[in-house]
């Protein structure tokens, strides 16, 4: 399925404007996750052609998504790095996961094909933190036998927003690597030590330097490596498994998360157990008030989520994201919207 990635107006901002011909229609604002703009562009898409109420995005990452619901200038803001339950319960937040997905590392190397690299999680951490460098690195070489890899100064390409994209890689090189959790930690901000280190903004700009620089290797939500055409590489998983991303291998690592059991729905489900996982699987998390500013807007959303989680199941496999579980989706409708004031 083909993308189509929208410029927005704002500087640093991408928007989905969605017209409304009709004179009661609503436009509902919403701002964070580039991770979720792919398949949330095609729910905007099929919700307005069938209630006329439209969605303007600035897909202007996490980081930027909470700080605008903190303003209150949207609606919601979305993030892959969910914010903690007392951050919740100070600011009168609620959060949910909205849609499951993978990160990728993506590289730019000549003849080198989609999934045809395999990287392990310590090596991935060495490379981003600078102490690799070069892709004839003899790790590298251990781990592809009897590929040929053309050697060339490895750049690194990061996030120069805050990103939850970025918190869910971090997670998994910190899960998979000691040295990288007390060097560099995870987060949705942190400070890459590679000498040779590029920073893009959003998934876009990441994926927009990977596929510029030779020899480079970024970190993009699978949606960008595919509509990018970016070579991917396979991972080693929790079990030792090197694994391709997929929407199975997605939803295998997700699989075993009881969401409900977390204060917020907060949790990271990187580096999950199973032979089929991988192992830097994530999700987007929509954030609103419980007592929102304009209680037909905070409706407007949860309408709009409620079709994504019933009609939008397709449109989300179709881009290789998972959709919430059914009883997922029951908890958060009876435990999260419930306490959100709309009337």
């Amino acid at each position: 399925m083909k993308l189509v990635f929208k410029n927005a107006l704002v500087a640093g901002a991408v928007a989905l404007s969605l017209s409304s011909s009709a004179a009661m229609a609503t436009e509902m604002t919403g701002a964070g996750s580039s991770f979720i703009y792919p398949v949330l562009s095609k729910w905007a898409e099929s919700y307005k052609a069938k209630s006329g109420d439209s969605l303007n995005y600035q897909s202007i990452g996490s980081g930027g998504g909470i700080k605008q619901i903190k303003a209150k200038t949207v609606d919601f803001g979305a993030t892959d790095a969910p914010m903690k339950f007392e951050e919740l319960e100070q600011h009168g937040m609620v959060q949910f996961p909205a849609i499951i997905g993978g990160v990728v590392a993506v590289v730019n190397i000549d003849g080198v094909k989609p999934g045809q690299l395999k990287l392990s999680g310590d090596l991935l951490s060495d490379i981003f933190q600078g102490s690799v460098t070069d892709w004839s690195d003899k790790r590298v070489a251990l781990l592809n036998p009897g590929m040929k890899i053309p050697s060339g100064p490895i750049t690194v390409v990061t996030r120069a927003d805050g990103s939850g994209t970025t918190a869910i890689f971090t997670s998994f090189l910190s899960k998979a690597s000691s040295n990288f959790k007390d060097a560099v930690g995870f987060g949705a901000q942190v400070k890459w030590p590679a000498a040779s280190t590029v920073s893009g903004k959003g998934n876009e700009g990441v994926a927009a330097n990977v596929a510029r620089i030779k020899n480079s290797i970024g970190y993009v939500e699978y949606a960008y490596a595919k509509k990018n055409n970016l070579s991917y590489t396979q991972v080693r998983n929790a079990d030792g498994v090197m694994v391709s991303p997929t929407s199975e291998s997605f939803a295998a690592a997700s699989a075993g998360t009881d969401w409900s059991k977390f204060p917020g729905m907060n949790t990271f489900i990187t580096y999950a157990p199973g032979a089929k996982a991988w192992p830097i699987t994530g999700a987007t998390f929509v954030v609103l008030y419980k007592q929102p500013a304009n209680k037909v807007q905070a409706a407007a959303v949860l309408k709009f989520f409620d079709y994504s989680f019933k009609d939008g199941k397709k449109a989300a496999s179709d881009l290789d994201y998972v959709p919430m579980p059914d009883a997922t989706v029951d908890y958060i409708r009876k435990q999260v919207w419930s306490k959100v004031e709309t009337k």
